[in-house]
């Protein structure tokens, strides 16, 4: 089989399985196959073909990653809907640190109340940020 058709075939196989994916590395490592299929067809020998769908791929993929970074830096902000939101505090997982489990949307969540008063179980808490998956909750409504 020629070399440049055997890159356009791993190059396509990566494109298509990345369209499952959704996370644009296996785009730019396709990328970096039709690459090595370009150098194949110029008549470069297999190390230069490597070389150049690698280097492709390499620089591809600290590009993926730079954006994925500063996308979720920004992504990454509080859901603004949820802030002022009320929760009903279910259990204390550990009254000393704050964390807690309450009851929002009709689901379980992990929460961390700031420090100082620890209200009974049945207390109705105020969503005021989130950290991941833990909800910040404070005793009075959050300033929106």
């Amino acid at each position: 089989m020629d070399p440049a058709l055997a890159w356009v075939i791993a190059g396509f196989a990566l494109v298509i399985i990345e369209l499952m994916t959704g996370t644009f590395y296996l785009l730019v490592i396709g990328i970096g196959a039709f690459a090595g299929a370009g150098v194949a067809w110029a008549g470069g020998g297999f190390f230069a073909q490597a070389v150049g769908a690698c280097a492709v791929a390499l620089v591809g993929t600290g590009l993926v990653r730079r954006w994925h970074r500063t996308h979720q830096a920004a992504g990454a902000k509080e859901n603004l809907l949820d802030l002022g939101q009320p929760v009903v505090l279910e259990e204390w997982v550990d009254a000393a640190t704050g964390l807690a489990r309450v009851k929002y949307r009709g689901a379980s969540w992990d929460a961390k109340l700031a420090p100082g008063d620890r209200p009974e179980p049945g207390s109705t808490l105020y969503i005021h940020g989130q950290e991941g998956n833990l909800l910040v909750v404070g005793p009075a409504p959050a300033a929106a």
